[in-house]
C-alpha cells in the first residue's frame, strides 16, 4: 500500500511521475515543515507560502534526491533556504525602496477576550512572544534551536543539515537560549504586560 511505503520509496515514485507518491509525501511532511517555517519567520501566513515553495522546488528536484537522507532533513534544507531567499529579496526591496519598515503590516491578531478562559488567552500570548522572539534571533542562531529544540532533532542531524559541525550547533543553541532567557524574562515578571 502506498502509503506504508518509506519516504525514500515514494520519492523514487514521485521522480518517476507518480503525483500519488508525492501527494503521501507532502501529507506526512506539510505539518511538520509548517511548523518549522512559522517558527523561523515568526509570521503564519510567510510560513505558509515558504512551505508551499518548498515543495514545488522538491517536486522539482526529486531526481537529485539521495535516498541515503532522510527525505525530511532534505525538505527542511530545501525550506530553510527559501525563507533565507525571501528575506534576501525583502532586504533588497528595503534597500530600493528606502528604510522603511515593510513588516509593519504584519502586525500579530489581538486575542479575542471572548474567545475563551483568561489562561488560554495568557498562554497564547506567551507564545506568540515566544514566536517573535525566536524570529528575530540571528539565522545561525534561530536555525540550530529551531532544529533542535523544537523539531527534535539531534545536534549531529542539525550539524549534517546545516554543513557545520556538532559543536557549532551546541554553541549556537546556547547563545540562542540565553539571548531569548535575556529577552523574554522582563515580560515574564510579575506586573508586566
Amino acid at each position: 500500500m502506498i502509503t506504508e511505503a518509506t519516504d525514500a520509496a515514494l520519492a523514487r515514485s514521485a521522480a518517476e511521475g507518480d503525483d500519488k507518491a508525492f501527494a503521501v509525501l507532502v501529507g506526512r511532511h506539510k505539518e511538520p515543515l509548517y511548523r518549522l517555517l512559522r517558527r523561523y519567520t515568526g509570521d503564519s501566513d510567510e510560513a505558509y507560502e515558504a512551505a508551499h515553495e518548498a515543495f514545488i522546488s522538491a517536486w522539482a528536484a526529486l531526481k537529485r534526491y539521495d535516498p541515503n537522507r532522510s527525505f525530511g532533513a532534505w525538505l527542511r534544507t530545501i525550506a530553510v533556504n527559501k525563507v533565507r531567499d525571501r528575506g534576501r529579496r525583502k532586504l533588497v526591496r528595503r534597500v530600493i525602496f528606502g528604510s522603511k519598515n515593510l513588516d509593519d503590516a504584519d502586525v500579530l491578531e489581538k486575542a479575542d477576550p471572548a474567545a475563551g478562559a483568561e489562561e488560554e488567552v495568557l498562554q497564547d500570548e506567551q507564545a506568540k512572544r515566544l514566536d517573535r522572539a525566536v524570529s528575530r534571533l540571528p539565522s545561525a542562531l534561530k536555525e540550530a534551536l529551531i532544529l533542535t529544540a523544537f523539531e527534535g532533532l539531534s545536534q549531529q542531524e542539525a550539524a549534517q543539515m546545516l554543513g557545520v559541525s556538532v559543536k557549532t550547533i551546541e554553541t549556537r543553541v546556547y547563545r540562542a537560549r540565553k539571548i531569548l532567557v535575556e529577552r523574554l524574562e522582563p515580560d515574564m515578571r510579575p506586573g508586566v504586560a
